[in-house]
């Protein structure tokens, strides 16, 4: 039996039994990623499996919260488990907290175009989208024995299993950053209820892209005039809402960066995803140096596409102004509130662990 796949199992009391393998100390998913914390749980339906690190792989009393963090187009789950450990650990709360990091896998023969070093192959019985399928909510592959599962509900059943198998958690904080920002924030308005007796928490960190769910779009101005997007690289710009000319840009609020032409597989209107996201506890990060094009920004892969340039014409702009959006149009009862992180171009080891998010990532303990 292989190390990884005795890592999924011995969580589980009934193999433990009859293994002869200790589960890992605490302490050794507390300081990194490795092989013998990338457990695995069945998704719903048939649909396959799906992966995640965790920082403990027993149940605690001790655990009340849980910190997940999608990764980004890199599938480096990996790496974003170890930033969120060392946040965990900077707000000393891994005593409490538990970090989960799902890995959302795609066939091995298109791995090297979306994975970082360390990243897993995929095994026999993954549930597999694309390098780009995952982030857009879209739906796994499905095969003769095998339906097809959307991203969005492959996360509400992670959401599920981590109650069933941490029956102590009361507070689940689902951040994602980058690519795993979009994701997240996409599927927001069309997540499932949370298991009873446990709270959803949002933080969406450094995205290429937004969901909004009218048509209007931002534009930047300076002391109440029209500005350019250029004058506002460092927090500038106030913004107002403005509908654009469609014509010159056909499907700019078609999904997945407005609502309409919904995929038939999501499990809300668009009028009813509104609202869930109007309601929900969200908050939304940027690196501060995460508006030009030069090095640590990524740029090379932010999408440029029409429809995302209306959004803006880097990352922190596209925050910023959809931040603005969401008190001007959506009108939260709860602020929607962006951080600022100081120093952190686009690199989730910067963002995660630093001051500025540490309270957003945490807040009390429960």
């Amino acid at each position: 039996m292989a190390v990884r796949t005795v890592a999924a199992c011995i969580f589980l009391s009934t193999l433990q039994a009859g293994s002869g393998l200790a589960a890992p100390s605490p302490q050794a998913c507390q300081a990194q990623a490795s092989e013998r914390c990338y457990l695995a749980f069945d998704l719903p339906g048939q649909a396959g499996r799906m992966h995640f690190y965790a920082s403990q792989t027993q149940a605690s009393a001790a655990l009340r919260s849980v910190l997940l963090i999608l990764h980004g187009h890199p599938r480096d789950a990996n790496r974003s488990f170890n930033a969120a450990l060392d946040a965990a650990r900077r707000a000393g709360r891994l005593d409490d907290t538990l970090v989960i990091a799902p890995l959302y896998q795609v066939a091995s023969d298109q791995a090297q175009r979306c994975s970082t070093p360390g990243t897993p192959l995929a095994e026999a019985g993954d549930a597999l989208w694309s390098c780009s399928s995952w982030l857009a909510g879209q739906n796994s592959q499905a095969g003769p024995d095998r339906p097809a599962i959307n991203a969005i509900a492959a996360l509400d059943a992670l959401v599920a299993h981590i109650h069933a198998r941490w029956p102590s958690v009361q507070r689940i904080t689902l951040a994602g950053f980058s690519a795993g920002g979009q994701m997240l924030q996409r599927s927001i308005g069309f997540a499932k209820e949370p298991p009873g007796g446990v709270s959803l928490r949002y933080v969406v960190a450094d995205p290429g892209t937004w969901l909004y769910f009218d048509p209007l779009r931002p534009q930047p101005q300076i002391g109440g005039a029209d500005a350019d997007w250029a004058q506002c690289s460092d927090g500038a710009c106030q913004f107002r809402m403005r509908l654009p000319e469609q014509a010159s840009c056909s499907g700019y609020n078609d999904w997945k960066y407005g609502t309409q032409a919904l995929p038939a597989y999501l499990a809300a209107t668009a009028a009813q995803a509104r609202e869930r996201y109007r309601q929900a506890d969200i908050t939304y990060l940027e690196g501060a140096l995460d508006n030009h094009a030069g090095k640590g920004t990524s740029y090379g892969a932010l999408d440029k596409s029409c429809a995302a340039m209306l959004q803006g014409p880097f990352r922190r702009q596209r925050g910023e102004a959809y931040a603005a959006y969401a008190a001007q149009v959506l009108q939260p009862p709860r602020p929607q509130r962006l951080y600022t992180v100081p120093g952190c171009a686009h690199d989730v080891a910067c963002v995660l662990p630093s001051d500025a998010a540490r309270s957003v990532l945490f807040g009390p303990r429960p």
